[in-house]
Protein backbone atom coordinates (compact mmCIF):
# COMPACT_ATOMS: atom_id res chain seq x y z
CA UNK A 1 0.00 0.00 0.00
CA UNK A 2 1.41 3.51 -1.04
CA UNK A 3 2.10 5.52 2.14
CA UNK A 4 1.77 9.37 2.31
CA UNK A 5 2.11 12.29 4.77
CA UNK A 6 1.58 15.76 5.03
CA UNK A 7 -2.45 15.72 4.08
CA UNK A 8 -2.41 19.37 4.96
CA UNK A 9 0.11 21.92 4.05
CA UNK A 10 -0.63 25.77 3.98
CA UNK A 11 -0.89 27.65 0.73
CA UNK A 12 -3.46 25.05 -0.57
CA UNK A 13 -6.24 25.89 -3.11
CA UNK A 14 -9.12 24.85 -4.88
CA UNK A 15 -12.64 22.57 -3.58
CA UNK A 16 -10.86 20.13 -1.55
CA UNK A 17 -8.33 22.76 0.28
CA UNK A 18 -11.12 24.92 0.83
CA UNK A 19 -13.16 21.92 2.34
CA UNK A 20 -10.31 20.60 4.30
CA UNK A 21 -9.51 23.87 6.38
CA UNK A 22 -13.29 25.00 6.60
CA UNK A 23 -14.68 21.55 7.72
CA UNK A 24 -14.59 20.86 11.57
CA UNK A 25 -15.34 16.99 11.08
CA UNK A 26 -12.95 14.65 12.63
CA UNK A 27 -10.83 11.80 10.82
CA UNK A 28 -9.27 11.34 7.31
CA UNK A 29 -7.88 14.59 6.95
CA UNK A 30 -5.92 14.75 9.54
CA UNK A 31 -2.00 15.44 9.52
CA UNK A 32 -1.19 12.27 11.16
CA UNK A 33 -3.17 9.81 8.39
CA UNK A 34 -0.55 7.59 6.74
CA UNK A 35 -2.60 5.01 4.64
CA UNK A 36 -4.16 6.40 1.39
CA UNK A 37 -6.84 3.46 2.40
CA UNK A 38 -7.65 5.97 5.81
CA UNK A 39 -7.73 9.08 3.35
CA UNK A 40 -11.44 10.40 2.47
CA UNK A 41 -12.22 11.51 -1.02
CA UNK A 42 -11.25 15.09 -0.48
CA UNK A 43 -8.36 14.09 0.79
CA UNK A 44 -7.06 12.45 -1.36
CA UNK A 45 -8.09 15.20 -3.88
CA UNK A 46 -5.83 17.24 -2.56
CA UNK A 47 -3.23 14.92 -2.76
CA UNK A 48 -3.22 14.52 -6.66
CA UNK A 49 -3.59 18.88 -6.51
CA UNK A 50 -0.62 19.28 -4.73
CA UNK A 51 1.93 16.65 -6.60
CA UNK A 52 2.01 14.45 -3.31
CA UNK A 53 0.08 11.68 -5.27
CA UNK A 54 -0.74 11.04 -8.64
CA UNK A 55 -4.34 9.69 -9.53
CA UNK A 56 -2.13 6.40 -11.15
CA UNK A 57 -0.47 5.94 -7.46
CA UNK A 58 -4.11 6.95 -6.23
CA UNK A 59 -5.71 3.94 -8.47
CA UNK A 60 -3.27 1.40 -7.79
CA UNK A 61 -3.51 1.62 -3.89
CA UNK A 62 -7.40 1.05 -4.74
CA UNK A 63 -7.02 -2.11 -6.71
CA UNK A 64 -4.54 -3.59 -4.57
CA UNK A 65 -6.81 -3.19 -1.91
CA UNK A 66 -9.55 -4.45 -4.26
CA UNK A 67 -7.57 -7.66 -4.69
CA UNK A 68 -6.38 -8.17 -1.55
CA UNK A 69 -10.49 -8.05 0.11
CA UNK A 70 -13.20 -9.08 -2.96
CA UNK A 71 -12.82 -12.29 -2.73
CA UNK A 72 -14.00 -12.27 0.67
CA UNK A 73 -16.65 -9.29 0.24
CA UNK A 74 -17.95 -9.62 -3.57
CA UNK A 75 -18.30 -6.18 -3.89
CA UNK A 76 -17.16 -5.17 -7.05
CA UNK A 77 -18.42 -7.27 -9.83
CA UNK A 78 -17.59 -5.37 -12.89
CA UNK A 79 -13.94 -3.95 -13.98
CA UNK A 80 -12.75 -1.34 -15.94
CA UNK A 81 -9.33 -1.07 -14.12
CA UNK A 82 -7.49 -1.14 -17.49
CA UNK A 83 -9.65 1.81 -18.56
CA UNK A 84 -9.29 3.86 -15.32
CA UNK A 85 -5.34 3.07 -15.82
CA UNK A 86 -5.13 4.35 -19.01
CA UNK A 87 -7.13 7.58 -17.97
CA UNK A 88 -5.02 7.95 -15.12
CA UNK A 89 -2.06 8.26 -16.98
CA UNK A 90 -3.45 10.01 -19.61
CA UNK A 91 -3.64 13.76 -17.66
CA UNK A 92 -6.92 13.95 -18.93
CA UNK A 93 -8.63 14.02 -15.42
CA UNK A 94 -10.59 17.00 -14.35
CA UNK A 95 -8.85 19.21 -12.14
CA UNK A 96 -12.07 19.07 -9.88
CA UNK A 97 -13.66 18.52 -6.34
CA UNK A 98 -12.68 14.15 -7.15
CA UNK A 99 -9.29 14.66 -9.20
CA UNK A 100 -7.56 11.32 -9.99
CA UNK A 101 -9.77 9.60 -6.65
CA UNK A 102 -10.74 6.11 -7.89
CA UNK A 103 -14.82 5.60 -7.41
CA UNK A 104 -17.00 2.91 -7.85
CA UNK A 105 -20.72 2.58 -9.74
CA UNK A 106 -23.58 0.68 -8.81
CA UNK A 107 -24.12 -2.00 -11.43
CA UNK A 108 -28.03 -0.11 -11.84
CA UNK A 109 -26.27 3.09 -13.02
CA UNK A 110 -24.76 3.24 -16.83
CA UNK A 111 -21.24 3.90 -17.54
CA UNK A 112 -20.45 4.14 -21.00
CA UNK A 113 -18.59 1.05 -22.55
CA UNK A 114 -19.43 -1.27 -19.18
CA UNK A 115 -21.59 -3.39 -18.65
CA UNK A 116 -24.89 -2.77 -16.84
CA UNK A 117 -26.62 -6.50 -15.07
CA UNK A 118 -28.69 -4.78 -12.95
CA UNK A 119 -28.15 -7.89 -10.79
CA UNK A 120 -29.99 -10.45 -13.43
CA UNK A 121 -28.62 -13.21 -15.17
CA UNK A 122 -30.60 -12.20 -18.65
CA UNK A 123 -28.29 -8.78 -18.87
CA UNK A 124 -25.10 -10.14 -17.83
CA UNK A 125 -24.03 -9.03 -21.44
CA UNK A 126 -25.57 -5.98 -21.71
CA UNK A 127 -23.00 -2.96 -22.31
CA UNK A 128 -24.18 0.79 -21.59
CA UNK A 129 -23.70 3.05 -24.63
CA UNK A 130 -23.81 6.56 -22.23
CA UNK A 131 -22.93 7.88 -19.02
CA UNK A 132 -25.97 8.38 -16.57
CA UNK A 133 -26.07 11.89 -15.73
CA UNK A 134 -24.71 11.40 -12.29
CA UNK A 135 -21.68 9.39 -14.10
CA UNK A 136 -21.26 12.40 -16.03
CA UNK A 137 -20.73 14.97 -13.31
CA UNK A 138 -18.39 12.77 -10.99
CA UNK A 139 -16.28 12.37 -14.31
CA UNK A 140 -16.78 16.44 -14.32
CA UNK A 141 -15.36 16.49 -10.98
CA UNK A 142 -12.49 14.45 -11.83
CA UNK A 143 -13.47 10.72 -10.39
CA UNK A 144 -12.26 7.83 -11.77
CA UNK A 145 -14.38 4.83 -12.17
CA UNK A 146 -12.75 1.49 -12.24
CA UNK A 147 -15.59 -0.78 -11.48
CA UNK A 148 -19.02 -1.63 -11.01
CA UNK A 149 -20.45 -3.06 -7.19
CA UNK A 150 -23.03 -5.82 -6.75
CA UNK A 151 -26.86 -5.18 -6.17
CA UNK A 152 -29.66 -7.19 -6.13
CA UNK A 153 -31.54 -8.00 -9.03
CA UNK A 154 -33.01 -4.52 -10.49
CA UNK A 155 -32.33 -3.15 -6.88
CA UNK A 156 -35.97 -4.84 -5.84
CA UNK A 157 -34.98 -5.80 -2.08
CA UNK A 158 -33.32 -4.79 1.03
CA UNK A 159 -30.01 -7.51 1.06
CA UNK A 160 -27.01 -8.17 -2.09
CA UNK A 161 -27.84 -11.72 -2.72
CA UNK A 162 -28.32 -12.55 -6.42
CA UNK A 163 -27.98 -15.39 -8.16
CA UNK A 164 -26.49 -13.25 -11.39
CA UNK A 165 -23.76 -11.70 -9.41
CA UNK A 166 -23.64 -13.72 -6.12
CA UNK A 167 -23.76 -13.09 -2.14
CA UNK A 168 -22.06 -10.10 -1.44
CA UNK A 169 -20.54 -9.98 2.60
CA UNK A 170 -20.16 -7.42 5.23
CA UNK A 171 -16.89 -6.18 6.18
CA UNK A 172 -17.43 -5.83 9.87
CA UNK A 173 -18.83 -9.90 9.60
CA UNK A 174 -18.47 -11.70 6.62
CA UNK A 175 -21.63 -14.18 7.93
CA UNK A 176 -23.81 -10.78 7.74
CA UNK A 177 -25.40 -8.84 4.95
CA UNK A 178 -24.02 -5.73 4.11
CA UNK A 179 -27.69 -5.02 3.13
CA UNK A 180 -28.82 -3.79 -0.10
CA UNK A 181 -29.57 -2.32 -2.32
CA UNK A 182 -26.38 -0.88 -2.70
CA UNK A 183 -25.04 -3.49 -0.51
CA UNK A 184 -21.29 -3.65 -2.94
CA UNK A 185 -21.01 -0.24 -2.83
CA UNK A 186 -21.30 -0.06 1.23
CA UNK A 187 -18.96 -3.13 1.23
CA UNK A 188 -16.73 -1.49 -1.32
CA UNK A 189 -16.31 1.63 1.12
CA UNK A 190 -16.81 -0.50 4.54
CA UNK A 191 -13.75 -2.74 3.56
CA UNK A 192 -11.61 0.59 2.69
CA UNK A 193 -11.41 0.17 -1.43
CA UNK A 194 -12.70 3.48 -2.11
CA UNK A 195 -13.79 5.93 0.33
CA UNK A 196 -17.18 6.75 -1.15
CA UNK A 197 -19.41 4.63 -3.59
CA UNK A 198 -22.05 5.91 -6.22
CA UNK A 199 -25.61 4.10 -4.60
CA UNK A 200 -29.29 4.72 -5.36
CA UNK A 201 -32.06 4.40 -3.31
CA UNK A 202 -35.63 3.40 -4.14
CA UNK A 203 -37.16 2.32 -0.64
CA UNK A 204 -33.96 2.58 1.47
CA UNK A 205 -31.35 1.14 -0.71
CA UNK A 206 -28.65 4.26 0.32
CA UNK A 207 -29.74 4.01 3.87
CA UNK A 208 -29.90 0.62 4.52
CA UNK A 209 -26.33 -0.50 3.51
CA UNK A 210 -24.67 2.48 5.05
CA UNK A 211 -26.64 1.30 8.38
CA UNK A 212 -25.28 -2.15 7.83
CA UNK A 213 -21.99 -1.23 7.03
CA UNK A 214 -21.16 1.51 9.65
CA UNK A 215 -21.61 4.35 6.86
CA UNK A 216 -23.13 8.06 6.09
CA UNK A 217 -25.81 7.53 3.43
CA UNK A 218 -27.66 10.59 2.47
CA UNK A 219 -30.61 10.04 0.50
CA UNK A 220 -31.62 14.10 -1.47
CA UNK A 221 -34.95 15.10 -2.25
CA UNK A 222 -36.89 14.02 -5.22
CA UNK A 223 -35.80 15.63 -8.04
CA UNK A 224 -32.99 17.06 -6.66
CA UNK A 225 -29.84 15.06 -8.88
CA UNK A 226 -28.62 15.49 -11.93
CA UNK A 227 -30.72 13.68 -14.31
CA UNK A 228 -33.83 13.96 -11.96
CA UNK A 229 -34.91 17.25 -11.97
CA UNK A 230 -37.74 17.36 -14.29
CA UNK A 231 -40.89 15.21 -14.28
CA UNK A 232 -40.46 13.84 -10.74
CA UNK A 233 -44.03 12.54 -9.72
CA UNK A 234 -45.09 10.97 -6.24
CA UNK A 235 -44.98 7.67 -7.99
CA UNK A 236 -40.88 8.04 -8.50
CA UNK A 237 -39.28 6.64 -5.57
CA UNK A 238 -35.76 6.19 -6.60
CA UNK A 239 -32.67 8.48 -6.06
CA UNK A 240 -29.22 8.21 -6.68
CA UNK A 241 -26.21 9.33 -4.67
CA UNK A 242 -23.54 7.61 -2.66
CA UNK A 243 -22.55 5.96 0.74
CA UNK A 244 -18.82 7.34 2.26
CA UNK A 245 -16.98 7.68 5.66
CA UNK A 246 -17.08 11.30 6.12
CA UNK A 247 -19.72 13.61 6.33
CA UNK A 248 -17.59 16.05 3.78
CA UNK A 249 -17.17 13.46 1.23
CA UNK A 250 -20.89 12.51 0.92
CA UNK A 251 -21.75 17.26 1.07
CA UNK A 252 -18.98 16.71 -1.92
CA UNK A 253 -21.07 14.35 -3.64
CA UNK A 254 -23.94 16.37 -3.47
CA UNK A 255 -22.92 19.66 -4.20
CA UNK A 256 -20.94 18.03 -7.49
CA UNK A 257 -23.22 16.11 -8.63
CA UNK A 258 -26.74 18.73 -7.96
CA UNK A 259 -29.43 19.03 -10.57
CA UNK A 260 -31.36 22.65 -11.69
CA UNK A 261 -34.25 21.96 -10.30
CA UNK A 262 -35.95 24.97 -9.98
CA UNK A 263 -38.42 23.76 -7.15
CA UNK A 264 -34.67 23.84 -5.00
CA UNK A 265 -31.91 26.31 -3.88
CA UNK A 266 -28.85 24.83 -4.50
CA UNK A 267 -27.35 23.24 -1.64
CA UNK A 268 -23.49 24.04 -2.40
CA UNK A 269 -20.54 22.49 -0.44
CA UNK A 270 -21.98 22.01 3.08
CA UNK A 271 -18.68 22.38 5.04
CA UNK A 272 -19.26 23.32 8.59
CA UNK A 273 -21.29 22.10 11.16
CA UNK A 274 -25.00 23.06 12.68
CA UNK A 275 -24.84 26.69 14.47
CA UNK A 276 -28.12 26.46 16.16
CA UNK A 277 -30.15 23.92 18.18
CA UNK A 278 -33.32 22.20 16.50
CA UNK A 279 -36.76 20.83 17.57
CA UNK A 280 -36.26 17.25 16.96
CA UNK A 281 -39.19 14.79 16.71
CA UNK A 282 -38.29 11.02 17.85
CA UNK A 283 -39.59 7.78 17.62
CA UNK A 284 -39.03 4.10 17.47
CA UNK A 285 -42.33 2.21 17.13
CA UNK A 286 -42.94 1.85 13.16
CA UNK A 287 -46.26 3.52 11.81
CA UNK A 288 -47.74 -0.20 11.75
CA UNK A 289 -47.01 -1.15 15.17
CA UNK A 290 -43.72 -3.03 15.15
CA UNK A 291 -41.15 -2.33 17.59
CA UNK A 292 -37.46 -3.03 16.72
CA UNK A 293 -34.78 -5.27 18.06
CA UNK A 294 -33.39 -4.54 21.59
CA UNK A 295 -30.00 -3.44 20.60
CA UNK A 296 -31.21 -1.33 17.65
CA UNK A 297 -33.80 0.72 20.68
CA UNK A 298 -30.59 1.11 22.85
CA UNK A 299 -28.74 2.76 19.73
CA UNK A 300 -31.95 5.30 18.64
CA UNK A 301 -32.57 6.07 22.71
CA UNK A 302 -28.06 7.14 22.80
CA UNK A 303 -28.81 8.61 19.71
CA UNK A 304 -31.55 11.25 21.26
CA UNK A 305 -29.85 11.62 24.13
CA UNK A 306 -26.40 12.84 22.32
CA UNK A 307 -28.79 15.22 20.56
CA UNK A 308 -30.22 16.88 24.04
CA UNK A 309 -26.20 16.90 25.03
CA UNK A 310 -25.87 19.37 22.28
CA UNK A 311 -28.97 21.63 22.83
CA UNK A 312 -31.15 20.03 21.14
CA UNK A 313 -34.55 20.02 22.17
CA UNK A 314 -35.89 15.91 21.62
CA UNK A 315 -39.67 15.47 21.58
CA UNK A 316 -41.07 11.70 21.59
CA UNK A 317 -43.64 12.32 18.92
CA UNK A 318 -44.19 10.50 15.29
CA UNK A 319 -47.12 11.21 12.34
CA UNK A 320 -50.42 9.64 12.91
CA UNK A 321 -51.29 7.13 9.83
CA UNK A 322 -52.12 3.88 8.88
CA UNK A 323 -48.65 2.26 8.18
CA UNK A 324 -50.23 -1.11 7.27
CA UNK A 325 -52.17 0.43 4.81
CA UNK A 326 -48.80 2.21 3.57
CA UNK A 327 -46.78 -0.67 3.37
CA UNK A 328 -49.61 -1.94 1.10
CA UNK A 329 -49.87 0.75 -0.84
CA UNK A 330 -45.97 0.35 -1.26
CA UNK A 331 -45.86 -3.30 -2.22
CA UNK A 332 -48.11 -2.45 -5.15
CA UNK A 333 -46.31 0.43 -6.97
CA UNK A 334 -43.06 -1.44 -6.09
CA UNK A 335 -44.32 -4.68 -7.81
CA UNK A 336 -45.21 -2.09 -10.78
CA UNK A 337 -41.59 -1.77 -11.75
CA UNK A 338 -41.18 -5.58 -11.63
CA UNK A 339 -43.85 -6.11 -14.02
CA UNK A 340 -42.36 -4.23 -16.23
CA UNK A 341 -39.37 -5.82 -16.38
CA UNK A 342 -41.00 -8.81 -16.85
CA UNK A 343 -42.78 -7.45 -19.61
CA UNK A 344 -39.65 -6.53 -21.30
CA UNK A 345 -38.20 -9.82 -21.64
CA UNK A 346 -41.22 -10.88 -22.51
CA UNK A 347 -41.46 -8.34 -25.33
CA UNK A 348 -38.11 -9.01 -26.07
CA UNK A 349 -38.71 -12.95 -27.27
CA UNK A 350 -38.13 -14.86 -24.09
CA UNK A 351 -40.81 -17.36 -23.53
CA UNK A 352 -43.31 -17.41 -20.37
CA UNK A 353 -41.69 -20.86 -19.50
CA UNK A 354 -38.08 -19.42 -19.82
CA UNK A 355 -38.72 -16.22 -17.23
CA UNK A 356 -37.43 -18.62 -14.35
CA UNK A 357 -34.07 -18.79 -16.01
CA UNK A 358 -33.55 -15.32 -16.58
CA UNK A 359 -35.41 -13.49 -13.89
CA UNK A 360 -35.60 -14.70 -9.92
CA UNK A 361 -38.24 -15.83 -7.83
CA UNK A 362 -38.55 -12.28 -5.84
CA UNK A 363 -39.04 -10.72 -9.30
CA UNK A 364 -41.54 -12.98 -10.84
CA UNK A 365 -43.23 -12.78 -7.58
CA UNK A 366 -43.25 -8.99 -7.62
CA UNK A 367 -44.57 -8.79 -11.33
CA UNK A 368 -47.18 -11.32 -10.43
CA UNK A 369 -48.78 -9.27 -7.46
CA UNK A 370 -48.99 -6.44 -9.70
CA UNK A 371 -50.53 -8.45 -12.54
CA UNK A 372 -53.44 -9.46 -10.11
CA UNK A 373 -53.99 -6.13 -9.22
CA UNK A 374 -57.73 -4.73 -9.72
CA UNK A 375 -57.12 -2.11 -12.72
CA UNK A 376 -57.99 1.05 -10.74
CA UNK A 377 -55.35 -0.10 -7.37
CA UNK A 378 -52.81 2.18 -8.38
CA UNK A 379 -54.69 5.70 -8.66
CA UNK A 380 -56.26 4.12 -5.06
CA UNK A 381 -52.21 3.64 -4.29
CA UNK A 382 -51.45 7.17 -5.25
CA UNK A 383 -54.58 8.71 -2.95
CA UNK A 384 -52.80 6.21 0.29
CA UNK A 385 -49.35 8.45 -0.25
CA UNK A 386 -51.14 11.66 -0.83
CA UNK A 387 -53.04 11.31 2.53
CA UNK A 388 -49.96 9.84 4.30
CA UNK A 389 -48.21 12.64 2.81
CA UNK A 390 -50.52 15.22 4.37
CA UNK A 391 -50.46 13.79 7.57
CA UNK A 392 -46.42 13.77 7.45
CA UNK A 393 -46.22 17.27 6.39
CA UNK A 394 -48.57 18.99 8.91
CA UNK A 395 -46.49 17.12 11.59
CA UNK A 396 -43.26 17.97 10.41
CA UNK A 397 -44.64 21.98 10.72
CA UNK A 398 -43.62 21.30 14.28
CA UNK A 399 -40.15 20.06 14.20
CA UNK A 400 -37.22 20.68 12.20
CA UNK A 401 -35.97 16.85 12.00
CA UNK A 402 -37.58 13.44 12.77
CA UNK A 403 -35.30 10.86 14.21
CA UNK A 404 -35.92 7.26 14.24
CA UNK A 405 -34.27 3.61 13.48
CA UNK A 406 -32.92 3.27 9.68
CA UNK A 407 -33.87 -0.59 10.16
CA UNK A 408 -35.53 -2.80 12.61
CA UNK A 409 -32.77 -5.08 13.17
CA UNK A 410 -28.60 -4.95 12.90
CA UNK A 411 -27.47 -6.29 9.62
CA UNK A 412 -29.25 -9.66 8.79
CA UNK A 413 -27.40 -13.17 8.35
CA UNK A 414 -26.77 -14.01 4.64
CA UNK A 415 -29.51 -16.35 3.31
CA UNK A 416 -32.63 -14.48 5.71
CA UNK A 417 -33.18 -12.70 2.96
CA UNK A 418 -31.85 -14.42 0.46
CA UNK A 419 -33.64 -15.76 -3.19
CA UNK A 420 -34.33 -19.52 -1.91
CA UNK A 421 -36.23 -18.11 0.81
CA UNK A 422 -40.21 -19.19 0.24
CA UNK A 423 -41.68 -15.62 -1.24
CA UNK A 424 -44.39 -15.04 1.29
CA UNK A 425 -41.98 -15.71 4.10
CA UNK A 426 -39.55 -13.50 2.01
CA UNK A 427 -41.94 -10.85 1.46
CA UNK A 428 -42.97 -10.42 5.38
CA UNK A 429 -39.04 -10.17 6.31
CA UNK A 430 -38.02 -7.92 4.21
CA UNK A 431 -41.03 -5.39 4.91
CA UNK A 432 -40.60 -6.07 9.12
CA UNK A 433 -36.83 -5.29 8.15
CA UNK A 434 -37.11 -1.68 6.40
CA UNK A 435 -40.53 -0.59 7.98
CA UNK A 436 -38.56 2.80 8.26
CA UNK A 437 -37.09 3.59 5.22
CA UNK A 438 -39.99 3.83 2.45
CA UNK A 439 -41.97 6.76 3.72
CA UNK A 440 -38.74 9.37 2.46
CA UNK A 441 -38.98 7.89 -0.76
CA UNK A 442 -42.88 8.27 -1.17
CA UNK A 443 -42.47 11.70 0.31
CA UNK A 444 -39.43 12.52 -1.63
CA UNK A 445 -37.67 14.10 1.24
CA UNK A 446 -34.15 13.82 2.38
CA UNK A 447 -32.98 11.74 4.78
CA UNK A 448 -29.69 10.52 6.09
CA UNK A 449 -28.76 7.34 7.70
CA UNK A 450 -25.60 7.96 10.35
CA UNK A 451 -22.79 5.24 11.75
CA UNK A 452 -23.60 6.55 15.56
CA UNK A 453 -23.40 2.75 17.29
CA UNK A 454 -22.11 -0.62 17.14
CA UNK A 455 -23.59 -3.84 18.82
CA UNK A 456 -22.51 -6.02 21.30
CA UNK A 457 -21.62 -8.72 18.44
CA UNK A 458 -19.65 -5.13 16.22
CA UNK A 459 -21.96 -5.02 14.11
CA UNK A 460 -23.20 -1.19 12.83
CA UNK A 461 -26.60 0.30 13.74
CA UNK A 462 -27.48 3.37 11.91
CA UNK A 463 -29.97 6.08 13.47
CA UNK A 464 -31.80 8.08 10.57
CA UNK A 465 -32.40 11.61 10.48
CA UNK A 466 -35.65 13.08 8.09
CA UNK A 467 -36.18 17.16 7.22
CA UNK A 468 -38.61 18.47 4.58
CA UNK A 469 -38.02 18.53 1.29
CA UNK A 470 -34.98 20.30 0.20
CA UNK A 471 -33.69 20.42 3.61
CA UNK A 472 -30.47 18.70 2.87
CA UNK A 473 -28.16 21.46 4.13
CA UNK A 474 -28.77 20.82 7.58
CA UNK A 475 -29.08 17.38 7.47
CA UNK A 476 -25.53 17.28 6.82
CA UNK A 477 -24.63 20.31 9.03
CA UNK A 478 -26.31 18.34 11.78
CA UNK A 479 -24.42 14.77 10.82
CA UNK A 480 -21.23 17.03 10.79
CA UNK A 481 -22.03 18.11 14.52
CA UNK A 482 -22.83 14.15 15.00
CA UNK A 483 -19.62 13.24 13.72
CA UNK A 484 -17.69 15.53 15.75
CA UNK A 485 -18.74 14.88 19.24
CA UNK A 486 -19.30 11.36 18.45
CA UNK A 487 -16.47 10.65 15.86
CA UNK A 488 -16.53 7.09 13.80
CA UNK A 489 -13.89 7.46 11.21
CA UNK A 490 -11.13 5.54 13.61
CA UNK A 491 -13.67 2.44 14.05
CA UNK A 492 -12.62 0.44 10.75
CA UNK A 493 -14.01 -3.36 9.66
CA UNK A 494 -10.97 -5.91 9.29
CA UNK A 495 -10.95 -8.56 7.10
Amino acid sequence: MINRRRFVKSGSTGFAAVAMSACGSPGPAREDVTDLADADALAQAMLVSRGDVTPAELLAAAVQRMEAVNDKINAVVTSAVPEAEALAASGRLTAGAMQGVPYLIKDLTDVAGVRTTYGCRGMLDNIATSDAPIVAAVKQAGANIFGKTNTPEYGLIGTTESLALGVCRNPWNLQHSPGGSSGGAAAAVAAGIVPVAQASDGGGSIRIPASCCGLVGLKPSRGRMAGEEQGMALSDLGVRHAVSRSVRDSAMLLAVSEGQNPAFEPVGFVARPLERKLKIAFSTTSAKGSVPDPDVLAAQQKTAALCQSLGHEVVEAAPAYDGRAFETAFLDLWSRGAFGIRQSFLDQGTAPADLHKVLEPWTLYLAEHFANLAPDRISNVMETFEQVRRVVTEFMLDFDVWLTPVLSSAPPVVGEQGPDVELEVLEQRTFDYVAYTPLANVLGTPAISLPMHWNDQNLPIGSMFTANSGNERLLLELAYQLEIAQPWAARRATL
